[in-house]
């Protein structure tokens, strides 16, 4: 049937997954089946278990989508998932379920792939800072791109809670252009030679630029 609705799975956490999750629940051209939060969640941001909750859209209570509903079924699939800031790493498995799985990255890649690419960017003097909407492969942000945006930062004055702002800004506007001609553009493999890759395990070295504010530093 040509109105078929295009079934939807969100995986995330905080303002701009509720933002992401809100768009799809209210277009009638998709039907947002549940949503996988981050647990536990955050204090700092905004509730998506509650946006679930007060909404009523079903949401997995363990926060890992190997626990979604009939999802070892081998006849399950979904046509749509959308990563937001999700914490975990999504295994070749699950995304062979998927007929298209994407995520909303807050780096320019293929630079700054991984954990805290804000927190790395300030630490590195960078004057431009992304947004980046991927596919999603098995490996760690390295998927082909789908669109990207590009924005000035000031490390000299901005905090990392500054260029996380900015980065939900643009990563909405970026989510609302891409999302309808999301079956109309090519997607573009990333560059490896200008690949950057950052681990938890390094996060000691972030030093001032590991939290919010470097205000917090101790």
């Amino acid at each position: 049937m040509r109105n078929k609705k295009e079934t939807v799975i969100l995986l995330g956490k905080g303002a701009l997954a509720i933002k992401v999750a809100q768009w799809f629940y209210a277009n009638p051209k998709y039907k947002l089946l549940t949503i996988v939060p981050v647990i536990p969640e955050p204090s700092w941001t905004d509730s998506f278990k509650k946006w679930a909750e007060a909404t009523g859209v079903p949401f997995v209570a363990t926060g890992h989508y190997k626990d979604i509903p009939e999802v070892a079924n081998t006849e399950w699939s979904i046509d749509l998932v959308v990563s937001v800031t999700y914490d975990k790493i999504i295994k070749k498995w699950f995304i062979e379920k998927c007929k298209r799985i994407i995520n909303i990255h807050n780096g320019p890649l293929p630079r700054y792939r991984g954990v805290s690419p804000i927190n790395w960017a300030l630490k590195n003097n960078e004057t431009t800072h992304g947004v980046t909407i991927h596919e999603i492969t098995p490996g760690i942000d390295d998927g082909p791109i789908i669109s990207q945006v590009l924005f000035s930062i000031y490390p000299e004055h901005d905090e990392v809670i500054d260029v996380y702002k900015r980065c939900l800004d643009f990563g909405w506007q970026l989510f609302q252009y891409t999302i309808p001609l999301l079956n109309k553009i090519p997607p573009q493999k990333q560059n490896e030679k200008n690949a950057v890759y950052y681990h938890h395990k390094q996060d000691a070295l972030l030093g001032e630029r590991r939290n919010f504010t470097r205000k917090m530093f101790k």
